[in-house]
């Protein structure tokens, strides 16, 4: 399986200072992601090395980020006084996934401010709410070269992830029997009590050195 992004959620009133902050910290500029509407939600993104990207995302004052799961997901989050929301698995094909969790996924899509519709199918965000350790997945439905991850601008890259929780918990979610969930990625286990699950910590290889935030 592959790493499709890591999620960095904040407050509104935060948004703006912590794309900055996280662009200066990883020798990079941040576009403009646009808004997610069936959401509630809108993000910067920057497109990494290695086909992954870093999103920053916040929730909108809109009724649909109550609504919906990850409307949902980033506003607790960021009531937690913000950070890693979590790390997406992407799959060329979802449809697996939903058999295995009994549901559909949910479809998603936001404009760019080049006008592109970018469209995408997702699903796993109501078990990273009950335990933020485990991941969610992620289908594109465009295009290779309109996903975030296309064309980076920057050598910057993901090296690895630091997740507190239980590797067999994550591993049985994922479908993975393999002691290495992700391709090209690495990951470390962290020792963690239950009510502290999650991605604490994303190591990224930059210019200037390692850098982990």
């Amino acid at each position: 399986m592959r790493l499709d992004h890591v999620s960095y959620a904040v407050a509104r009133d935060s948004f703006v200072s912590t794309v900055q902050w996280l662009g200066s910290a990883l020798g990079a500029s941040f576009t403009d992601g646009g808004v997610h509407p069936r959401f509630g939600t809108r993000n910067f993104v920057l497109p990494l090395a290695g086909d992954t990207y870093v999103e920053v995302v916040t929730t909108l004052d809109h009724p649909a980020a109550d609504r919906a799961l990850f409307g949902r997901a980033v506003a607790e989050r960021a009531a937690q006084g913000g950070g890693w929301l979590g790390w997406v698995v992407g799959v060329d094909d979802i449809a697996p996934v939903e058999s295995r969790l009994g549901r559909a996924a949910d479809e998603g899509h936001r404009v760019r401010p080049d006008g592109f519709d970018l469209r995408w199918k997702q699903i796993g965000v109501r078990e990273l709410i009950e335990d933020p350790q485990l991941p969610y997945f992620l289908q594109w439905l465009v295009e290779p070269q309109e996903i975030p991850s296309a064309a980076p601008r920057t050598a910057t890259s993901i090296q690895g992830l630091s997740i507190a929780g239980d590797p067999k918990a994550v591993l049985e979610f994922l479908g993975q029997p393999a002691e290495h969930p992700l391709e090209q990625t690495d990951v470390t286990w962290v020792d963690a009590e239950e009510d502290e699950t999650g991605l604490i910590a994303v190591e990224f290889a930059t210019a200037k050195g390692p850098v982990t935030i």
